[in-house]
């Protein structure tokens, strides 16, 4: 069964999916369009929230993990998506390479990296592990729960090449996020595809670029749709220089967040919406949910107390935060359970192929979900979340509600395109 949705306020969301259903042909062309000039990340999940007057993204992550957590009905979709983005990079592969995360112990992860080799496998490839951790010296069975295990190699790098021992790759999948910069032992790779490359890594990203290109982009959706742009996108702003250890630019910190505050209000006056506004300050390059922080008023930033300076200084691998992004923050009024609830909609390619429900039962509807305690609830699709019911009122039919998820997930990978573009340090120049 789909998960039961509860959603407090029910109308303004339904004019916006009605909107998107009405204009399901001219959305679907303008992003058939768009993939022929620019080319989709090779995999991508979008965190989103739906605060029942808006739809919008709050992260858009490049190294995905938590495959694991797509149902058995999700997999054809995923199989189907990998020969697609297998065939059009490299249609004569035949190995493939996995190099996960270091974390080697975390076995919800590892099961993410299983699942993916199951993918690939089922797309017609050899599939094998291998680590890059300088702790995986010889090949490393790890059981995982459910009674599944996983086989860790090391990886051997030779003049132009990375394989493993008896094992030449012609193409390597990351699901590492290089949060610590890349790695020598992946660069200078000529001859074999890394996918994605490494400027998709945390050393190189800005999630403030990233929502600048889904902020220009919104402006053109929301022009073929009649809508205001603000329905779907998170408004921001960014402050470098941040040292929260020693106090250092919390001014600029404080005049961003009073700021955007100013321009929240302003908006939800317009919307009739009588909610309190927040900001989530963030770090700009971070993930794993760590150096985040909710605010609701810029005096909260006066008394900030030392446990949450910590917090906020350092976050994966013991990377410090000097640049933040300052976030208008989504409320999420969906329920699953009675816990909140906030939507993850996973993409091969250019295509949606499942998701699932990040809840939290001891978050509020205004905080981060993902932190230790969260549990996941998939987005049990009964039907292809491609084949929305037209006829079917707004919000009455789940694929029609996971159709506008859909969207907005993909106008945020196309974000990532947008973003992968810019920073590429091969792109072509035209002068």
């Amino acid at each position: 069964m789909v998960p039961h949705l509860i959603t407090a306020l029910t109308g303004p969301i339904n004019e916006l999916e009605q909107r998107i259903l009405d204009s399901m042909p001219a959305i679907e062309r303008w992003f058939r369009l768009e993939w022929m000039e620019h080319t989709p990340p090779f995999y991508t999940s979008v965190d989103i929230r739906n605060a029942g007057f808006k739809l919008a993204p709050v992260d858009t992550n490049l190294y995905p993990g938590g495959w694991n957590n797509l149902t058995p009905e999700m997999l054809p979709l995923a199989v189907q998506a990998a020969m697609a983005a297998i065939e059009k990079i490299c249609p004569e592969a035949k190995n493939l390479l996995v190099i996960p995360e270091n974390h080697t112990r975390n076995t919800f992860y590892l099961s993410n990296v299983v699942q993916l080799k199951r993918i690939f496998h089922m797309a017609g490839l050899n599939v094998r592990i291998g680590s890059i951790s300088p702790d995986i010296k010889e090949p490393t069975v790890i059981d995982l729960p459910g009674g599944e295990q996983v086989t860790l190699e090391p990886v051997i790098r030779s003049k132009r090449r990375l394989g493993l021992k008896d094992f030449d790759p012609c193409t390597i999948l990351l699901n590492n996020d290089l949060s610590a910069g890349a790695p020598g032992i992946l660069e200078d790779l000529h001859e074999q595809y890394l996918l994605p490359p490494l400027h998709a890594g945390w050393s190189v990203r800005r999630k403030s670029n990233h929502f600048q290109s889904y902020e220009d982009i919104c402006k053109r959706f929301g022009k073929l749709l009649g809508i205001d742009p603000w329905l779907i996108n998170p408004m921001f702003s960014k402050c470098g220089d941040v040292n929260f250890a020693e106090d250092q630019g919390l001014e600029c910190l404080r005049t961003n967040v009073d700021a955007l505050l100013t321009k929240i209000k302003r908006k939800y006056k317009e919307y009739g919406i009588h909610e309190k506004p927040f900001v989530v300050v963030k770090a700009d390059n971070g993930t794993y949910g760590m150096g985040i922080m909710t605010v609701r008023d810029v005096k909260d930033l006066d008394g900030l107390n030392r446990k949450t300076k910590n917090k906020m200084s350092v976050i994966k691998d013991g990377q410090t935060v000097n640049d933040v992004i300052i976030q208008e923050g989504v409320l999420t009024n969906e329920r699953v359970n009675d816990s909140v609830a906030e939507p993850v909609v996973y993409m091969m390619d250019r295509y949606v192929v499942g998701g699932f429900y990040r809840i939290h039962a001891d978050r509020g509807v205004d905080e981060n979900l993902n932190a230790p305690g969260a549990s996941f609830v998939p987005l049990a699709f009964e039907h292809s979340t491609h084949m929305p019911q037209p006829g079917m009122k707004p919000g009455a039919s789940a694929p029609n509600r996971f159709y506008m998820y859909g969207v907005v997930a993909r106008l945020a990978m196309l974000a990532g395109s947008y973003e992968l573009e810019a920073t590429d340090p091969d792109a072509e120049v035209y002068t």
